[in-house]
């Protein structure tokens, strides 16, 4: 099912790159490794990575630094990153969202489950996506109270005002909008939205469940946390805002 995905690993511990890199090709990718930060474009050019796992530390630039670089390439800016780091602090995540990575993951962490992220990733990449059709809205715009959604452009407004997001934020919102006034799990989101199978530990949504509320300004409350359950997107009867 792998075959023929290649999988950049830029990561400086020797032991932990090997131990990546063969549970990789046991899943069927093929592999290269850098250790180091500017190897990623010697190793880019040599052969174009399908996803890249990139380590924070590294030991001459950062991988906050190289992620930027090739989020601002043209030539590198869509190809998937997947974030590693020893650092597990929410703002580090953030940080790592917002720079573009696909996904984030805290050292240690199990090789199987790195191995089913990336897999999440790839499809979420390479398909259409994850939101069933059925649920998808067939009108062109989603509009709740002064929150408008602009599918077939994948445009969103506040109050006429356009905010900037990300594909992945984009389709968080859209399938929490398409879905207003019904409670969705974060398992739920996490396979219809990352693509990720049931029972992977992560705090994706609630990292962009949070960055997308800071995105949306007023509108923010729009997105109601449901406690110990995830999330619902208020629909207008919830909404006592003034029409304008």
């Amino acid at each position: 099912m792998n075959e023929g995905r290649h999988i950049l690993v830029v990561e400086d511990e020797a032991d932990l790159a090997e131990l990546v890199a063969f549970n990789l090709r046991q899943a069927g990718y093929d592999v290269q490794i850098a250790s180091q930060g500017n190897e990623t474009w010697t190793a880019i050019a040599k052969q174009r990575p399908d996803l890249i796992v990139l380590d924070v530390m590294l030991p001459d630039i950062s991988g906050t630094e190289v992620c930027k670089r090739l989020r601002r390439e043209a030539a590198t800016q869509a190809i998937p990153v997947v974030m590693v780091t020893a650092r597990g602090e929410e703002v580090d995540r953030v940080v790592g969202f917002e720079i573009g990575a696909d996904d984030y993951i805290v050292k240690p962490f199990s090789p199987r489950e790195l191995v089913l992220r990336i897999g999440a990733v790839l499809r979420r990449v390479h398909s259409l996506p994850p939101t069933a059709e059925s649920e998808v809205p067939s009108e062109d715009s989603l509009v709740i109270a002064h929150l408008r959604i602009d599918v077939p452009r994948h445009r969103v407004t506040v109050r006429e005002e356009e905010i900037s997001l990300t594909a992945l934020e984009f389709r968080l919102l859209l399938d929490l909008a398409s879905r207003r006034g019904r409670v969705q799990s974060r398992d739920v989101l996490l396979e219809r939205v990352w693509g990720y199978t049931p029972g992977i530990e992560t705090r994706t949504v609630d990292t962009h469940v949070k960055r997308l509320r800071e995105k949306l300004g007023e509108a923010a409350d729009y997105i109601e946390t449901v406690r110990g359950v995830g999330y619902r997107m208020k629909d207008d009867s919830d909404l006592s805002l003034p029409s304008e």
